[in-house]
């Protein structure tokens, strides 16, 4: 029975390594993120074989010599759970039972132990420490190794009267304990492992069959605490499966949003896989974004000779007067600069309808636009000064009826964005609503993604992410 169980057990762990190759992604695929974003913890449990190698009395055993293998049975579980406090170093600690007994027809006298262990260990990721992560791929290796404390209950038939193998009885242990962990990753969370654990218990009175030690002189420990401590060895194999959690979202969405690709999900894949970014190399990263950024801001996009990071309005016309905050001059708050004003002055004689049909040519050329920030279907507030021009315009041709036209930049998905510039459009209507405009002269329309625009650009980005209008009539 115990044989088909772990023979089930082994078929199973090799099916999902089988399905795990079909997985989307490859750690190559991940890029670098910080330590603090990472899944550090990991629940692990594991089904195998425990093998006690010493003590026994005479005439007892467990392996099955006439076996290559010793017939091996399914006799022990553990279930733990494990945090690293750094990409190399970490704790775990984990329960465990097993049942120590004579293989089926091995020759040995029957004997049972029941053990339930507690243990304690470090850990340490052999594919970090050695720098070979990239080599091994989905596969990986750790190191444990720590303290063990266990209580040893013998279920072992007395022989005689004395009760020379302590039925019903239970000592306890203590030790140290040792082992490698190879695991291959099948899927971003889970991976499968085998484990091999030696333990060495320094303080144990029943031998594994139940028995205690024999005294000096040549007599059996009976009852509670008889007996001379003994040093007990064992060694466990088992197979197991582990599950990654506990990343700190708000960290890796930090990454998220300086890459700029909501694609990448650094949260869903096993800590023991992911591509640790380098401390000084993030920080030298960090400059020079900043360096970059500082750089953007000193462009003069519109032209007017006023920096961006000082441009209330940077869609400003060429050759027309700004002031310093580089908004174009209109002393008489009418929504048309005075220059443009007194351009259209000088060179039309019906100043009004003529200055109106200028303003409707400006409006429908796309001169008169309203930003937004990335992802955002608000304006910015740079803006308004757009939104005040095209009211005017609005509120001076009481007949005019007009399209909102909304748009977004090429980062993220089709449909998002499609979306996304509807409601920009939208937001912009219910703002000249607000203000007095009828709903019904304002038509929407969604021009969905930009691709005008150098997308690796974000200065260009910044230009395609707004909203323009055009006059129907």
């Amino acid at each position: 029975m115990c044989k088909n169980i772990f023979l089930t057990v082994l078929s199973l762990m090799l099916s999902l390594v089988t399905v795990g190759q079909k997985s989307k992604k490859n750690v190559d695929d991940y890029k670098p993120i910080p330590f603090s974003a990472i899944n550090k913890w990991s629940f692990e449990i594991t089904a195998g074989n425990t093998n006690g190698i010493a003590p026994y009395a005479p005439n007892y055993y467990q392996s099955n010599p006439n076996k290559f293998f010793g017939s091996p049975q399914l006799n022990a579980f553990t279930i733990g759970i494990r945090h690293m406090f750094s990409p190399i170093f970490g704790m775990k600690t984990n329960i465990g039972y097993e049942t120590i007994r004579n293989s089926k027809n091995n020759g040995s006298k029957p004997f049972e132990l029941n053990v339930i262990s507690l243990g304690v260990e470090g850990v340490v990721n052999a594919s970090r420490l050695f720098q070979i992560q990239d080599f091994l791929g989905r596969f990986g290796l750790n190191f444990h190794g720590g303290v063990i404390v266990s209580t040893n209950t013998s279920q072992t038939e007395d022989e005689f009267t004395l009760g020379d193998h302590n039925k019903g009885i239970t000592e306890y242990n203590g030790g140290l304990t040792i082992g490698v962990t190879p695991s291959y990753r099948f899927a971003r969370r889970w991976s499968v492992f085998a484990d091999l654990t030696a333990i060495f218990n320094f303080r144990q009175h029943f031998a594994w069959d139940g028995s205690y030690a024999i005294n000096q002189n040549g007599s059996t420990g009976g009852g509670n605490g008889g007996g001379n401590n003994l040093q007990g060895q064992a060694i466990r194999a088992s197979l197991g499966l582990s599950y990654g959690f506990g990343a700190k979202t708000k960290a890796a969405m930090r990454v998220l949003r300086r890459d700029e690709d909501p694609k990448d999900d650094y949260k869903k894949i096993h800590g023991d896989w992911a591509v640790i970014q380098n401390e000084n190399a993030m920080e030298i990263e960090t400059m020079t974004d900043r360096i970059k950024e500082i750089e953007t801001q000193m462009n003069d996009t519109d032209k007017d000779g006023v920096p961006d990071y000082l441009d209330r309005e940077n869609n400003s016309i060429a050759g027309v007067a700004v002031d310093t905050r580089g908004k174009m001059v209109d002393l008489n708050k009418n929504g048309v600069p005075d220059e443009l004003e007194r351009y259209i002055e000088k060179n039309n004689k019906e100043q009004a309808s003529t200055a109106a049909a200028s303003v409707k040519e400006l409006i429908n050329s796309g001169y008169i636009c309203v930003y937004f920030e990335s992802g955002k279907d608000y304006p910015t507030d740079i803006s308004t000064d757009g939104i005040a021009f095209v009211l005017n315009y609005l509120r001076n041709n009481p007949t005019q009826s007009m399209d909102v036209i909304g748009a977004a930049d090429e980062i993220g998905e089709t449909a998002f964005n499609d979306k996304l510039a509807t409601s920009r459009a939208t937001n912009i209507r219910e703002i000249l609503i607000k203000a007095g405009i009828d709903g019904a002269r304002l038509n929407i329309i969604s021009a969905g993604e930009d691709s005008s625009v150098d997308v690796s650009s974000k200065a260009a980005r910044k230009l395609v992410r707004r909203v323009t209008f055009k006059t129907n009539n």
